[in-house]
């Protein structure tokens, strides 16, 4: 079970549909990192939350926390290269992507995970996607979000330095960049407020984890 979640006002759409992606807006981190934001890049994400939380495979993990084992906060999907996604327009998304950045990333991307934070208490610790090429090579995440926002926090990696956060849900898409993987790190904070679930897809491409 989880939280209720608190409909955007702003978007009643009860179909889950993109819109144009010449609204994304680039901010420099600094050190070859950066982000692109577009705000409501989908309209009808309340109707998506609703049927990826139904639908999705949803599977909790365990992992190894110094002497003992712990829960994982949040609740977890993926899908490889090949796998048909959840939905059509997490399709569409990754093509509309793929298409968009082609110049810049060189490459499509492939690969969608899902995180489902179903309340204040799931989260993300600070970490880089370095697992893989990212490790040594620029690269893109791209992260679209349903359901209730939360803050996605960004500081320069290590710690130290002005660390941002940009909510992020109702259909909110964020890019990571450049050398952000490398040179950044992002996390899902926990929080005491009252917030309801979301779902973040992330869209990578092959190789980059």
């Amino acid at each position: 079970m989880h939280a209720p979640l608190q409909g955007s006002l702003f978007d009643q759409a009860e179909e889950a549909r993109l819109g144009p992606l010449r609204g994304l807006r680039r901010r420099e981190l600094g050190s070859g990192a950066w982000v692109d934001l577009l705000p409501g890049w989908l309209s009808g994400a309340d109707a998506l939350f609703e049927e990826l939380a139904a639908s999705v495979p949803w599977r909790a993990e365990r992992r190894q926390m110094y002497e003992r084992e712990v829960e994982v906060p949040r609740l977890l999907a993926y899908y490889a290269d090949g796998d048909p996604l959840p939905h059509p327009v997490l399709d569409e998304a990754r093509a509309a992507l793929s298409a968009h950045y082609a110049q810049e990333l060189g490459e499509p991307f492939v690969t969608a995970g899902l995180c489902f934070y179903r309340d204040g208490r799931d989260s993300v610790a600070w970490h880089g996607d370095r697992t893989g090429r990212s490790a040594h090579a620029d690269t893109m995440v791209a992260i679209l979000s349903v359901g209730d926002p939360r803050d996605l926090a960004l500081r320069p990696r290590g710690g130290g330095g002005a660390s941002l956060r940009l909510p992020q849900g109702h259909g909110d898409l964020l890019v990571m960049g450049g050398s952000c993987q490398r040179t950044w790190e992002h996390a899902i904070p926990k929080t005491t407020h009252a917030v309801g679930p979301r779902i973040s897809v992330q869209f990578r491409p092959q190789g980059v984890a």
